[in-house]
């Protein structure tokens, strides 16, 4: 398919959840929640759904990301791995993202603080209530979509046959990942700008935000090969940070960032029952390999398989997540021998 093809496809919709309750006691009335599906689901004699997968964005996207030639071309495509005519495939906006409810929809600061068991609590209802999946053969996740994997892998933990969370690690966001997030939200923050959050043009703060997150998500080698002259170096940074604040919101971006404040799925490791594929970068500066923390708590989980990715051509620093011909051979092999449960 053509990437203007993998642009179009799916079907869009949008599930309404009445009167949700946040874990810190907020509500609202309603919460959209907007999805795209693919293919159909296919049920057993039980009933139960068994050619699920949903696979859950990073901070910042949208379930539509991942329907471009690099991601779906490689997985989705017909003959591929996971053929949408044989998979039924959910890619669901979390809260505060995409086409689901988020501040700039009009609430700004006053939108509720959510955190990422909302953002799976809203995830599971999507799939049970509306589209009737009662059962998942695998979720995969991307960076915040990787540690949502984590949450659901404990709080639902008979839902899926397996996990597949990639460039995330299974403890609290702390040390410098934690710094540059709260360098980032701070920069908005103090800002008078950003009016608390009642600004009316996009506040200088934010483009300072994105600056940092661009050094921490990206990698030398990734870099040098884009940009190896001066000049070349600093329009591609002016490009990108120019498209990046025409298309992001300041009040969306701070929560974005800050429901993760509270995630730490750590203490809940033994609960996690579903075997695991893990998959980090040796690029990757978000969670740098040589704090050795992913196959620290890898290790408290006997079903799960860490694998590090080491650094070549054709990964991408923390976004190898989204580079299938990398890590594809790897689901391959973990799909074939995972067990239905």
């Amino acid at each position: 398919m053509s990437p203007a093809g993998w642009a179009r496809a799916g079907t869009e919709g949008d599930y309404l959840l009445k009167d949700f309750a946040f874990r810190s006691g907020e509500r609202l009335p309603e919460l959209r929640l907007h999805y795209t599906t693919l293919g159909t689901p296919r049920r057993d004699a039980k009933g139960v759904v068994r050619n699920a997968v949903m696979i859950l964005h990073g901070t910042g996207g949208a379930g539509r990301s991942f329907l471009s030639n690099g991601y779906a071309g490689e997985l989705f495509a017909p003959g591929k791995l996971l053929d949408t005519a044989k998979y039924f495939i959910v890619l669901p906006d979390g809260i505060g993202h995409g086409g689901s409810s988020k501040p700039s929809d009009g609430l700004h600061a006053r939108f509720p603080t959510y955190t990422y068991d909302d953002m799976v609590a809203a995830q599971h209802r999507l799939l049970t209530e509306h589209l009737k999946v009662n059962h998942l053969r695998l979720i995969m996740g991307t960076s915040m979509g990787c540690m949502h994997g984590w949450v659901w892998g404990y709080t639902y933990p008979e839902f899926m046959d397996g996990l597949a969370p990639f460039a995330c690690v299974p403890t609290q966001i702390a040390g410098r990942n934690r710094m540059i997030r709260t360098m980032a939200m701070d920069a908005i923050r103090t800002d008078p700008a950003w009016k608390g959050g009642e600004y009316t043009s996009a506040p200088p703060g934010l483009r300072a935000a994105q600056m940092m997150l661009y050094i921490m998500s990206s990698a030398p080698l990734v870099q040098q090969t884009q940009a190896p002259t001066r000049d070349k170096a600093d329009s591609v940074i002016r490009a990108y940070l120019d498209a990046r604040m025409a298309a992001t919101d300041a009040n969306d971006f701070l929560y974005q960032f800050d429901a993760s404040r509270d995630y730490d799925p750590s203490p809940n490791l033994s609960r996690i029952t579903a075997p695991a594929l893990f998959i980090n970068s040796a690029d990757d500066e978000v969670n740098p390999p040589e704090l050795r923390m992913a196959e620290r708590y890898a290790a408290m989980m006997p079903r799960t398989k860490f694998i590090l990715l080491p650094i070549t051509p054709d990964t991408r620093g923390h976004g190898t997540h989204s580079a299938p011909k990398v890590w594809g051979g790897y689901l391959s092999a973990f799909l074939a021998a995972l067990p239905q449960r």
